[in-house]
């Protein structure tokens, strides 16, 4: 009976304090883009036990300690493509149902009409054909009207991505993080500042992060970012997507056998050389749990992680104690963690991609369909000696907040390690024995 009482109190009262503000936050969560488009067709969630989720986000929240989510924006999405389904009017009420949440709103502006990454830098449609000084001022006039209508709905964005890896180029201007003879850094410049600039105008708090994709090169990051620095660009994070098949291993323990030397904590700790400055966060990371990928592999990473719920379990574990300690990260987002199939869980029978055309096993939960819902990824059932901390990759992540209290659904009343969430002040405090902490997992 306490539990519960301390969970609906802390449901109720205190779930829009995670905006207290705390010197430095970590961000912990993921981009959770599709997760309305799978609500609209029914797909059940279960947790570590077995338990229906009713509402993912709060659960997230509540069960995982995650505080921030990322969801992608899309100028005039036609349909083709499932997945990309987020014009201004989706994304609106899916950034109010995250700031009711009382997490973190990131916002990851592709500036086209669909996926940008390194490979596709295309323009929107409607901007095709304009002049570099054109270009610009759609993506401030863009920037500022997302924004603007955002904020008039209760839905401010926290962070704001200018751009989608966008280390090749954007809205169709073409650079490379080398010295190459067709690169336009001049035109390319001018966007980045009109869509930096829009975003400091209308959010003058709103962390502004700019998104890469070639997180082990330190060449290439050290090249691409003095590019912005030296320009004035106004950016305070170095976003970096990290997915170990396309960009290699985590540590210098995992490389000393092969040939490539590169790996993530080492190219972070040289953009701490290079950009003391500068925060870096994981913008994107994941890691197939089956299936494994078959299409532009750079690196066979399962003999480090095995391609298995197991094998994505200790890929995020490894992520998270490896980039703790790095003073120069503040941030862990991962990709696509709602995902759950492709098919329609209202017709049990139908098996049609209503979703998404194929899936990707790269998400959290299992991709059968079946009427008690979706079964959480985990390593074994947990117990009271082996918590859902130590099987289910989502709930380990909270352990790259400093001083974690445990979360909300292993609150215990009694004995010396007892767990209790009070109201102090208008503040929800946790208290763990003898140590008391706020919900960023700040020791107070």
């Amino acid at each position: 009976m306490k539990k519960h009482l301390l969970l609906a109190l802390f449901a109720c009262a205190g779930i829009a304090l995670l905006h207290a503000q705390t010197p430095n936050p970590r961000y912990v969560g993921g981009d959770i883009s599709l997760l309305p488009k799978y609500e609209e067709h029914n797909s059940g969630y279960k947790d570590a036990n077995g338990k229906k989720i009713n509402d993912l986000i709060t659960w997230f929240v509540q069960d995982c300690g995650w505080n921030t989510f990322r969801v992608r924006i899309f100028v005039n999405p036609d349909g083709s493509d499932l997945a990309v389904c987020q014009d201004l009017a989706y994304v609106t009420a899916l950034g109010k149902r995250i700031k009711d949440a009382g997490a973190y709103f990131m916002l990851d502006f592709h500036y086209s009409d669909t996926w940008v990454d390194a490979t596709h830098i295309q323009a929107p449609a409607a901007w095709k054909g304009s002049s570099d000084a054109q270009m610009a001022q759609h993506v401030a006039d863009y920037t500022r009207e997302v924004l603007q209508t955002l904020k008039a709905a209760g839905a401010a964005p926290d962070l704001v991505q200018v751009g989608n890896e966008i280390m090749y180029g954007l809205c169709g201007i073409k650079v490379a993080p080398y010295n190459k003879q067709d690169s336009n850094w001049e035109g390319y410049l001018g966007l980045l500042k009109a869509g930096c600039d829009a975003v400091r105008e209308e959010l003058p708090n709103a962390i502004i992060i700019i998104h890469t994709d070639r997180p082990t090169n330190s060449g290439y990051n050290k090249f691409y970012y003095q590019k912005l620095v030296d320009a004035n660009i106004d950016f305070d994070v170095i976003g970096l997507s990290y997915y170990p098949f396309w960009h290699g291993y985590l540590t210098d323990e995992q490389v000393k056998t092969k040939s490539d030397k590169n790996n993530l904590v080492k190219a972070i700790k040289q953009l701490a050389t290079d950009f003391p400055d500068k925060k870096v966060q994981i913008a994107e990371c994941a890691y197939n749990f089956t299936n494994w990928p078959n299409e532009g592999v750079n690196y066979n990473t399962q003999d480090v992680w095995e391609c298995s719920k197991k094998g994505q379990y200790q890929f995020v574990k490894d992520l998270v104690d490896a980039l703790k300690p790095l003073d120069n990260v503040d941030g862990i987002n991962y990709w696509f963690p709602e995902e759950a199939g492709n098919g329609d869980d209202s017709d049990w029978n139908a098996g049609g991609a209503t979703v998404m055309k194929s899936w990707l096993s790269r998400g959290f939960w299992d991709m059968s369909q079946t009427s008690s819902g979706h079964a959480i990824n985990r390593t074994t059932a947990p117990t009271a000696d082996n918590p859902a901390e130590n099987v289910c990759a989502p709930y380990y992540m909270r352990n790259f907040l400093r001083n974690v209290p445990p979360s909300a659904v292993e609150s215990v009343a009694g004995g010396q390690n007892a767990v209790r969430k009070v109201i102090r002040n208008g503040q929800i405090l946790i208290i763990k024995g003898d140590k008391t902490y706020d919900l960023f997992g700040q020791e107070q």
